[in-house]
């Protein structure tokens, strides 16, 4: 059964004493990027909490509706529950064991929630078993090694300067995925030889396109780039899956399931991603370019000054961050809600005023990609072997977790 017939059924199952209210997994998004964005948290860290947030809700809904399997099987149910007290529930109790220091917005944004849900015994019953859901999903990821002690260690030849900032969380490298394996089960190939023609290539289409000076770059595409900063690559994901979910009015457990699994997918992506990085240490644009003469290829010109559009992360080229991104989020919502027309809005998350309008997840995830050439610190064959990566881990979550249970 596909998920619009599966979500049309779902409407006549849903327990008689819930309320539906399909937007309370999107509010409770919205919510956890406020709370997020309040502290300053990004990147790695942030797909994490997100995963944690939405699994749970998942969890938390299916243990009263039982109509996608859930991340933990063991977790008890309770049909005479609230759906959405138990997702609300769920979400707040997560936040709150993350981000105490912002407990007056988390405990606001439950008291909006519990206006919608009549205060009955199933509220009661849907806030214990969401709370319950909530802390087994926390107790099962305190072990997924994303908080060991940073132990990079640069090498170089003594006395040789490197830069003393230390990468971006490198621990992830070796963390816990979420329904995988192990962080290198999609671990791909080595990114090409320096001397090879595939290289040359990518080399010379970044060092014209991606430059800060570049001539050869549009303003549009310019635009694109400055739009496309880490604070919004995730978070336009969730906007996305958000205006294709209230577009159908997705019942609440349908709704949970599309923003689980894309969440674990993003969340996945930083680990297999970090997994792969650290594994090649494959140079940057602004390094590659300023050392050109070094590479042993002829097809590859030094330029001494050049400098990229965007700022370089501090962690390894390949592969491809947002390559990964693309592909995971595009995969999962391409599952569910297909591949055709999507009419959606990306807002900035810092300026309301900003926005990039698209007509597919695939235009979508295509700009992703892009900007990070146009920017000038990726080469395209690592966004398109990260892209593969990300489709990969979409497939495989969605071929086995939050699988319809009839």
């Amino acid at each position: 059964m596909n998920v619009l017939k599966a979500a049309i059924v779902g409407l006549g199952l849903i327990s008689a004493n819930t309320a539906v209210h399909a937007d309370v997994i999107a509010d409770w998004n919205n919510t956890a990027m406020a709370v997020m964005k309040a502290v300053n948290v990004a990147g790695n860290p942030w797909t994490r909490s997100m995963a944690l947030v939405n699994v749970s809700m998942s969890d938390a809904v299916n243990s009263v509706q039982n109509r996608y399997s859930r991340y933990i099987p063991e977790l008890p149910l309770d049909p005479n529950a609230s759906a959405e007290a138990a997702a609300a529930a769920a979400a707040r109790e997560i936040l709150m064991r993350q981000y105490p220091g912002q407990k007056d917005r988390i405990e606001t944004a439950f008291a909006e929630t519990m206006k919608t849900i009549p205060d009955n015994p199933a509220r009661a019953a849907g806030i214990a078993l969401g709370e319950q859901v909530a802390a087994a999903i926390f107790t099962e990821r305190q072990s997924d090694a994303t908080n060991m002690p940073d132990t990079y260690r640069p090498l170089t030849t003594p006395g040789v300067w490197v830069p003393t900032t230390p990468p971006l969380f490198p621990q992830y490298a070796t963390a816990k995925p979420w329904g995988m394996e192990s962080a290198s089960q999609f671990r791909p190939g080595p990114p090409p030889a320096l001397n090879s023609a595939l290289y040359a290539r990518d080399y010379n289409e970044t060092k014209e396109m991606g430059g800060v000076k570049s001539t050869k770059r549009t303003d549009a595409q310019s635009d694109a780039v400055r739009f496309w900063t880490q604070a919004n690559l995730g978070p336009a994901w969730f906007q996305a899956a958000r205006q294709a979910s209230a577009r159908r009015d997705l019942p609440v457990a349908e709704s949970a399931r599309v923003f689980a699994l894309m969440s674990m997918a993003l969340a996945n992506c930083f680990i297999v991603d970090w997994d792969a990085k650290f594994q090649y240490n494959f140079w940057r644009p602004i390094t590659a370019i300023r050392n050109g003469d070094q590479d042993g290829n002829d097809a590859t010109e030094r330029e001494a000054g050049w400098q990229p559009l965007n700022t370089t992360p501090m962690h390894p080229e390949y592969p491809s961050q947002a390559g990964i991104n693309a592909g995971a989020a595009r995969g999962v919502l391409e599952a569910v809600f297909g591949n055709g027309t999507e009419s959606f809005t990306a807002t900035d998350t810092s300026d309301a005023r900003l926005s990039r309008q698209f007509t597919s997840f695939a235009q979508m995830a295509e700009e992703h990609k892009e900007v990070r050439v146009w920017g000038g610190i990726h080469f395209r064959n690592s966004l398109e072997v990260g892209e593969a990566m990300g489709r990969r881990i979409a497939d495989h979550l969605v071929a086995n977790y939050m699988k319809p249970t009839r």
